[in-house]
C-alpha cells in the first residue's frame, strides 16, 4: 500500500488472503515518497517468488501503476478514497484505470480490496487445483448465506 492510512481500507484483503491460505507480504512502499524502493520492490518481486502484485493507493494512486510498468506479473490496483481526497476515491481510481495500452493493471471498485483478494487468488488458482476448489467452496457459501437471508425475510 502507498501509505499506512491505506491499512483500514486494505484490511480485508489481508483477511482474504489468511482465509485461503495464500502466503503473502505487507508492505507500504510510496511510488512519490520511495521511488526507489518501489523499483527494487517491483524489478525483483518475480524473483522472490511472487506471483500477482495487489497495489492499494489513495489521491494520484500512481503506486499500481507504476509497480505494472516495472514488471510483468499481474498487478491489482486498489483505489483508496482518502480523507484528504475532494474526490471520494474517484481521482485514485481514474489514476489506475487510464493506464497507457500496454501496461495493464487490473482494478477493483473504491476500496474493495476484499475484491482484489479475491481475484488474486482467481489469478493463482488458473494453476492451483486445490485453491480453485477452495474457491468454489467460497462462492457455494455466499450463495447459500445469501439464500438464507431470503428465506429469514419471506418468513
Amino acid at each position: 500500500m502507498g501509505s499506512s492510512s491505506d491499512m483500514p481500507k486494505m484490511k480485508a484483503a489481508i483477511e482474504i488472503l489468511k482465509y485461503f491460505e495464500i502466503p503473502h507480504i505487507v508492505n507500504i512502499v510510496s511510488a512519490h515518497r520511495t521511488p526507489d524502493v518501489l523499483y527494487e520492490y517491483a524489478k525483483s518481486a518475480s524473483g522472490k517468488g511472487i506471483k500477482v502484485i495487489i497495489a492499494g493507493a489513495g489521491g494520484a494512486a500512481h503506486l499500481p501503476g507504476m509497480c505494472a510498468s516495472m514488471t510483468v506479473l499481474p498487478v491489482v490496483g486498489v483505489p483508496i478514497a482518502t480523507e484528504s481526497s475532494t474526490l471520494n476515491g474517484k481521482d485514485a481510481l481514474y489514476s489506475i484505470v487510464q493506464m497507457p495500452r500496454g501496461i495493464p493493471v487490473a482494478t477493483v471498485a473504491i476500496n474493495n480490496s476484499t475484491n482484489a483478494a479475491l481475484l488474486a487468488a482467481q489469478i493463482l488458482a488458473t494453476s492451483n487445483a486445490e485453491l480453485m476448489s477452495k474457491l468454489h467452496v467460497y462462492r457455494s457459501e455466499q450463495s447459500e448465506r445469501v439464500k438464507k437471508c431470503d428465506k429469514s425475510l419471506r418468513e
